[in-house]
């Protein structure tokens, strides 16, 4: 049942979690057996590197392991150790699980909580302008969002490789790779926690002017409230909508920095989750995945509770104002940074479809940049204008689709919140490495089953922010008085909810466009989905990233490209705000 504001009670999202929490370790207890690979072969030559093992050996793997009883005999075996504290032992390395396990998580939270306050200091930055100016009322032009959407859009492995290449390397500043002190945190920190809380920021600082347009806001300006204190409550005010944001953001730092481990040799729970889906080594995948899912469930449980707390008893009273953001004059930046926008990458696009993707030249090995290649050559001496060009329609389609089925996805389970809420923070905790495993062992390697994939845990910040959003909705007054006048359902989705969440919503994916590229790159880099030779900005990356640092060229044009159709789809948005006119 719901209260009667709406409220999703908790035993439905109790048993939500429990539910989604069930369907997902099942599922990972399948793999080795969906794959269609031998679970015997993959685990020998992950023991030993032996590509040709005899039936003897592989019929001792199968004994020593069980694997002729299928799955569910193994997993119940797992839960019947789990309830005496024994994880049981790895098939590759046979050591114990819960001491791996252990180690890696206090690594990942240790991380994830440098990675939090640059995300907080980001978000901060990015969002201090406008506190300054609205807490002053002298906020007269929107923002462009120019600056969160360039620092969203750059990858967290290439960020990673320039740190470590610059500061780790060159100058020496800090420790360019393993888990040793403090310093080694910083770096990895930053290469996380700079796009998280460019994302954030983002959302943040298009929420604040709602805000100081309200009129309580207007009122204690009046009554000479000094700024701080108007900017502090403005900013109390807009956190409830973007603290669901950040169940994803936590989980990703600890289950989802599988690149920056690698790049920076640390020890974390996500790095051994992937080698233990890749290695099909069943018990400490399945106790990992265990531990993101009650990291899901505790972050989802703390920040609904953060949440409620900072908007009081209005919550609760259904007497909570609808954040109704004002129309401000779009920034004069706007037309013109999307034009250039534009104009580049259809410059970029256009020239590239002249060239042939696929030639290999290997006496034009990593040739910088010349008036024969514009932006140089990669590893087998390809030209990356013309990947580049032939790459976007295919990278540009597939990103859109993914993201827009997310967004309907996400906007339907935050409608419905009251099955949604535990579903949500579970899907949030699965890597999509892990999902992308999932699906094409069933599906096989393809662009499909990759796209499905993404779509499967790609939903999950949408559903946090537009539940998080109707619930407030949901709770204003002018809400209850239509409900007064006898509005039905159908008046009020399409009259108050989904106005006051559709655009906050599809900002959120458009920041989150690049991303969704780069999720899609890191699977097909995987062997799971497009497969070389075919050009997508996201592969590109992912290739080329080895010799970032001796040809620097190789993954700027493609990162660049990024950070162009990001600032477009922002600036895009800015550009289509009008003015309310007086």
């Amino acid at each position: 049942m719901t209260d009667t504001h709406g409220r999703p009670s908790r035993w439905r999202t109790a048993v939500g979690r429990v539910v989604a929490g069930t369907v997902l370790l099942t599922a990972v207890s399948l793999l080795p057996w969906l794959s269609g690979a031998d679970p015997a072969l993959t685990v020998l030559r992950a023991r030993s590197a032996d590509q040709d093992p005899t039936p003897a050996q592989l019929a001792a793997v199968r004994e020593q392991l069980g694997l002729d009883e299928g799955p569910l005999p193994h997993l119940q075996h797992w839960l019947g150790g789990l309830a005496r504290g024994d994880a049981g032992v790895s098939w590759v390395s046979g050591d114990a699980v819960l001491p791996q396990v252990t180690a890696a998580f206090a690594v990942s939270v240790t991380l994830m909580l440098g990675a939090l306050a640059v995300t907080v200091a980001v978000a901060g930055l990015l969002s201090a302008r406008t506190l300054y100016l609205g807490s002053r009322r002298r906020l007269q032009r929107g923002r462009s969002g120019t600056g969160a959407a360039v620092l969203a859009a750059l990858p967290k492995f290439l960020l990673a490789s320039l740190l470590a290449t610059v500061c780790g390397v060159w100058l020496g500043w800090f420790p360019s790779s393993g888990w040793d002190g403090p310093a080694s945190m910083v770096l990895p920190s930053l290469a996380l926690g700079v796009p998280s809380g460019a994302m954030i920021g983002g959302l943040l600082d298009q929420s604040l002017p709602a805000a100081f347009h309200e009129p309580w806001a207007r009122t204690w300006q009046a009554y000479g409230f000094a700024p701080g204190h108007i900017a502090r409550h403005a900013l109390r005010r807009t956190m409830s909508g973007v603290l669901p944001q950040l169940l994803p953001t936590v989980v990703a730092l600890v289950g989802g920095a599988v690149a920056v481990e690698k790049i920076f040799n640390i020890p974390g729970l996500g790095r051994l989750a992937l080698d233990s889906a890749l290695a099909q080594d069943l018990p400490p995948l399945q106790t990992a995945t265990l531990v993101l899912v009650l990291l899901g469930v505790c972050a989802g449980a703390l920040i609904q509770a953060l949440r409620r707390a900072l908007l009081g008893p209005a919550l609760r009273d259904g007497a909570l104002p609808a954040l109704h953001p004002p129309r401000l004059p779009r920034p004069r930046s706007a037309p013109w940074i999307a034009a250039f926008c534009a104009l580049a990458l259809l410059t970029l696009v256009g020239a590239g479809l002249l060239r042939d993707p696929l030639h290999v030249d290997t006496a034009a090995r990593l040739l910088s940049p010349s008036p024969e290649h514009p932006l140089g050559t990669d590893s087998l001496g390809r030209d990356l204008l013309a990947r580049l060009g032939h790459g976007a329609l295919r990278t540009a389609v597939l990103a859109l689709a993914v993201t827009a089925v997310s967004v309907l996805i996400g906007l339907l389970l935050g409608i419905a919140a009251r099955v949604g809420g535990g579903l949500t923070e579970v899907a949030s905790t699965l890597p999509a490495v892990l999902a992308g495993l999932l699906t094409t062992a069933v599906t096989g390697p393809s662009v499909g089953g990759v796209a499905l994939a993404v779509c499967l845990v790609g939903w999950t910040p949408y559903a946090a922010q537009a539940a998080a959003l109707l619930e407030q909705e949901r709770a204003s007054g002018h809400m209850l008085a239509s409900i007064s006048f006898g509005a039905g359902p159908g008046y009020l989705l399409r009259h108050h909810l989904l106005p006051a969440v559709l655009p906050p919503v599809l900002r959120n994916a458009l920041l989150r466009l690049p991303t969704t590229v780069l999720v899609l790159a890191s699977l097909g880099f995987l062997g799971l989905g497009e497969q070389p030779p075919t050009p997508e900005w996201g592969r590109l990356l992912s290739e080329n990233q080895p010799y970032g640092e001796l040809a620097p060229w190789t993954v700027l044009a493609p990162a660049g490209a990024l950070v162009l159709l990001s600032v477009l789809a922002v600036s895009a948005t800015a550009t289509g705000r009008r003015p309310r006119r007086s």
